[in-house]
């Protein structure tokens, strides 16, 4: 089946544009089953969630969360990196994917297909804080919320620490105080650059912001931050609680590296 208009599957290097050939190499890591068939929009190129990324943080997600919470709702899913591992997980009874552009939510749906758990998923389009508050505002004490959002704005790509106030289209407090009128569990995907002060701000009075960086081949490529502090970095379940769990992003450097970062390397 042909890709609908906005989406692509290419199948050939001369066919990518020139500023989307060096993420065309990392295919495989993006999404290991591309050659079956995964639609991509331009932007999923740059923002798409690498596979082995996405199954690292399903997998920490669903070992951190109390059993009482059944449901995992991915605010921005984009073409789905995020949300069909969260469906691969089989942890949650329900997964709900919401996402404002069309053509993402086709290729989303699509990708989710290839990876056999498209019936997993119930799939909303429009925006996500509309959607949240008219129609899955009754979920939010059994939910976990998961946000990757937007990271433009000034100094994104450029500035050696971000401002997340300056994040667009939301910041910071843009995303949070809606989310948490609904749940206290929630998850956000932001740029490694984020500033930790910004993160460490956020969890309740007297309580602790533990950051943790993934070290791959030698270098930090990712962290996460949680409110409680963990016993040890295999032990991520009971007395860790989600609400202020960020995740930062990371560049793919090859499938070993993310193997490592999985469980089978050191944390540091």
């Amino acid at each position: 089946m042909a890709p609908p208009k906005g989406c692509q599957q290419y199948a050939d290097l001369s066919e990518v544009p020139w500023d989307i050939q060096k993420y065309y190499h990392q295919r495989f890591s993006i999404f290991s089953k591309y050659d079956e068939g995964v639609w991509m929009t331009e932007d999923a190129w740059f923002g798409v969630t690498p596979e082995p990324v996405a199954s690292t943080i399903a997998n920490h997600i669903a070992g951190a969360a109390s059993e009482s919470k059944a449901i995992l709702i991915d605010c921005f899913a984009g073409v789905g990196g995020n949300v069909i591992a969260f469906a691969k997980s089989e942890r949650w009874k329900r997964v709900y994917a919401i996402e404002k552009d069309p053509r993402a939510l086709a290729c989303a749906k699509h990708n989710a297909e290839i990876y056999g758990v498209r019936d997993r998923i119930s799939w909303y389009e429009g925006d996500c804080f509309e959607i949240l508050r008219n129609e899955l505002a009754g979920l939010g004490q059994h939910s976990i919320f998961f946000a990757s959002p937007p990271w433009g704005g000034p100094g994104y790509r450029s500035d050696t620490v971000f401002d997340l106030a300056k994040m667009q289209p939301y910041t910071l407090t843009d995303l949070l105080y809606p989310f948490q009128e609904l749940t206290e569990d929630v998850v956000l995907y932001l740029p490694r650059t984020s500033d930790i002060r910004q993160l460490a701000d956020r969890p309740g009075q007297g309580s602790k912001t533990t950051v943790i960086h993934y070290c791959m081949e030698g270098a930090s490529k990712v962290g996460r931050a949680f409110s409680t502090e963990p016993s040890g970095p295999n032990q991520i379940k009971g007395d860790l609680r989600l609400l202020r769990c960020f995740y930062l992003s990371l560049k793919i450097l090859s499938d070993f590296a993310m193997r490592k970062a999985a469980g089978r390397g050191k944390y540091r």
